[in-house]
């Protein structure tokens, strides 16, 4: 048997302390946890790898499928880089609250000190309250000693940057750069495979019994990046039926797909898996000439690298947003 379609996972739900109701609500993901995060959609983080749940692969994990068919999913490339690790992690994260402030580790410092890969990412607003935002990065340069004294005054987001946000808009997150979720914002999150965060203000917040989340001051100290940028928001413009790229890094390649009308895709120059996050509206994948998948908004699927053509055919205006590794 050949991973010869797109494939679904069951959603692995995360209640937060600070995550809220839209994921059940505006996303459609079955649950009676409250309080409900993150979405992981796609995951191979030790402890919480994704099931297939259609088709006749279902009930199988992403890391049986890569052991198995190894470059037929994720294609040659990827393969002799990661071998049996599937290199991103796909969510959706709903911040009822503020996520704490925090940054995450660059590739060296995580294999050093967590074995880990480090954590790039990004950010793709899919709806946002009015008045919220996110912190991204600094609002001037500062030193270590400055920064140590405004985390100790309880002064830091005197020295952060906020950035008011609205549908659509996208943030590349490096690692080392001081960032958080505000409240009042759901968004889709592409990373590389790691689930190391250097937590470093939490807001004083406790949970129901009385007791602190841990912060990790040292160990971010040599992580951030304590420089600051002109622009911290990426600029693209959305072009109907056409594909767009919206973040390209050494980890991750990420497209807009915006169409409302039937789109033939051809993936015979990619060597990689493709991973398709539906952002809104829904269509149908066509694909092997006679089958088909749905997608809708809130849904994610993961295009076998063996898969080269298919066919989107939209169900009135919809939007993708199409992941791969160059």
């Amino acid at each position: 048997m050949k991973p010869n379609y797109p494939l679904k996972f069951k959603p692995i739900l995360k209640e937060k302390i600070w995550g809220g109701e839209k994921l059940k609500n505006v996303l459609n993901k079955k649950t009676d946890k409250s309080n409900v995060g993150e979405s992981w959609e796609i995951s191979d983080v030790q402890g919480d790898t994704s099931i297939v749940s259609n088709g006749a692969l279902e009930g199988k994990s992403l890391s049986e499928l890569i052991v198995e068919f190894k470059e037929e999913l994720v294609g040659e490339k990827v393969y002799r880089q990661f071998k049996n690790k599937f290199p991103l992690l796909i969510k959706f994260i709903d911040a009822a609250q503020p996520l704490s402030i925090q940054l995450h580790p660059n590739d060296k410092l995580a294999k050093e000190r967590h074995n880990s890969f480090g954590k790039a990412e990004m950010w793709y607003i899919m709806q946002a309250d009015p008045g919220s935002g996110l912190i991204v990065g600094f609002k001037k340069e500062v030193s270590k000693a400055e920064y140590l004294e405004n985390l100790k005054n309880k002064t830091l987001t005197e020295i952060l940057n906020f950035e008011p946000v609205k549908e659509g808009d996208v943030y590349f997150i490096p690692t080392g750069r001081v960032h958080a979720i505000k409240e009042g914002v759901l968004l889709a999150e592409i990373q590389q495979t790691s689930d190391i965060t250097y937590r470093i203000y939490d807001w004083d917040r406790v949970d129901d019994q009385g007791n602190s989340r841990e912060l990790h001051t040292e160990l971010a100290l040599d992580a951030i990046d304590y420089k600051v940028q002109d622009s911290y928001k990426t600029s693209y413009t959305k072009k109907l039926n056409n594909t767009v790229n919206i973040v390209d890094c050494q980890y991750f390649n990420t497209n807009i797909i915006s169409f409302d009308k039937e789109v033939k895709i051809d993936y015979s120059n990619k060597d990689s898996f493709i991973i398709y996050m539906c952002v809104k509206g829904s269509a149908q994948i066509l694909f092997n000439e006679a089958n088909s998948e749905k997608i809708s908004k809130g849904e994610t699927l993961l295009i076998p690298a063996s898969l080269k053509e298919l066919t989107l055919k939209p169900d009135g205006y919809t939007e993708i947003l199409e992941i791969y590794i160059s």
